[in-house]
């Protein structure tokens, strides 16, 4: 099952990439060759108005072949005989179509199950939040100039740039009114167990432990579900938060229950004590129901989300802060979708419809952004060969450019082979 939902979503989305390079070639007067569904073998095709539409016998992905592409050939129709910008249109269109398509799930899913403002959930008397005017209710807008929108905005602009001894920036809305204030965390002692759970209304399941630290040394293992602590049953990750607000992690052990295939198991974890540095606050980072208009300014809100994280984690990856298990390829996108499915099927088919759709905003999102980065083979590759000749007034050399381009791609199939060999590697 896992396969066959990869396939579907993982196809919808290179379909719709391909048919962004359809529409502005047809647009822009470019015979398009064959426009098809699948790879492999023709299973069945048609051929109108010069274009063959085929479906393939592998139900992965599709492709849009254009004249003269990637040859010389003397035809009006050929894409090389377009103008620059013409041929700009037809490239960039691929990842924006890409875009539109992740705005068009997070519709549907904002529309279903609501958005997470960024709001102020409570604050710590005496620590700077509180200290700064900051109270719960309000709404924040930007930090250190970034633009927030939702709560996951918040979390991933403090994982990029983690607290120190430096002051913030941070706007916020309170009545409709916008008031700024500077606040600086302090070094404070902090209890931690060492683990990150999934962002769900539906189960708290690990996604990620620090090694070294009490949850793993107590033998609990990615992938378990926690149900309960100190006795109090656990359903969900708001109730954990709220557990944890009531109840702050001291030196004191606490009874952590958790579900690991089917069944039950309770250890007693002593957390660990550690110094950093916080602000003494709670935001938000739940769904809420919100209003039609809304939903369309959410969903553009989570569109750039994914599209910022991209960029920032390729930044990341280039300055090498990601570590090698971090990178996930197409097996372990399958193994992120048989979670998805496996987690939500308890709770029927809609429910499991919206968390793929989810997850395919971000899939979608980070295919735009691929596509664009200015690598040989790729789309991106291609418009800086483009923007050059906009610039310079005449075209790099096609056996020179193309020479870049099979130079790229052999580097994206050993990159490819890697990636596959690390998800491997990371699965078993």
């Amino acid at each position: 099952m896992n396969i066959i939902i990869f396939i579907l979503v993982f196809s919808l989305i290179i379909i719709i990439h391909e048919l962004g390079h359809f529409l502005l070639a047809k647009k822009n007067g470019i015979t398009v060759t064959e426009f098809s569904v699948g790879m492999g073998p023709r299973v069945a095709s048609f051929v109108r108005k010069g274009t063959r539409y085929s479906l393939k016998l592998l139900p992965f992905g599709g492709s849009c072949m254009m004249l003269g592409e990637d040859e010389t050939i003397e035809d009006e129709g050929a894409f090389h005989k377009k103008g620059v910008w013409a041929r700009i249109s037809v490239i960039i269109a691929g990842p924006i179509f890409n875009f539109i398509l992740a705005f068009v799930l997070a519709l549907i899913v904002i529309g279903a199950i609501g958005a997470d403002p960024a709001n102020v959930n409570s604050v710590q008397e005496g620590f700077p939040i509180a200290e700064s005017g900051i109270i719960e209710g309000d709404v924040i807008t930007k930090i250190n100039g970034s633009s927030i929108g939702i709560g996951r905005e918040i979390n991933a602009y403090f994982q990029f740039n983690p607290l120190a001894d430096e002051s913030i920036k941070i706007t916020y809305k309170r009545e409709g009114k916008e008031k700024k204030v500077i606040v600086t965390p302090i070094l404070s002692t902090t209890y931690l167990l060492g683990f990150g759970y999934t962002n769900s209304i539906e189960i708290v399941k690990i996604e990620s432990m620090i090694e070294d630290y009490p949850l793993q040394k107590a033998g609990i293992a990615l992938g378990d579900i926690i149900v309960g602590v100190n006795g109090t049953p656990i359903k969900n990750g708001i109730e954990l938060n709220e557990y944890m607000i009531k109840h702050p992690l001291t030196s004191t052990s606490v009874n952590i229950t958790y579900e690991r295939d089917g069944k039950n198991n309770t250890v007693a974890v002593t957390p660990m004590k550690n110094s950093e540095y916080v602000l003494g606050w709670d935001y938000n980072m739940y769904r809420e129901k919100v209003s039609a208009i809304e939903v369309v300014k959410y969903s553009a809100i989570e569109v750039k989300y994914s599209i910022v994280n991209t960029v920032k984690s390729v930044g990341y990856l280039i300055r090498g802060k990601v570590k090698v298990d971090d990178l996930a390829g197409p097996v372990g996108v399958v193994n992120i979708m048989n979670d998805i499915y496996q987690e939500t099927k308890p709770y029927g088919i809609a429910i499991v419809l919206l968390n793929l759709a989810n997850f395919s905003i971000i899939l979608s999102a980070n295919l735009g952004v691929m596509n664009l980065l200015p690598i040989p083979a790729l789309d991106g590759g291609r418009l800086v060969f483009l923007i050059i000749e906009a610039l310079r007034g005449k075209p790099i050399d096609r056996e020179k450019e193309g020479m870049v381009h099979m130079i790229g791609l052999v580097a994206l199939m050993i990159l490819m082979v890697f990636v596959l060999f690390n998800d491997i590697r990371n699965i078993f």
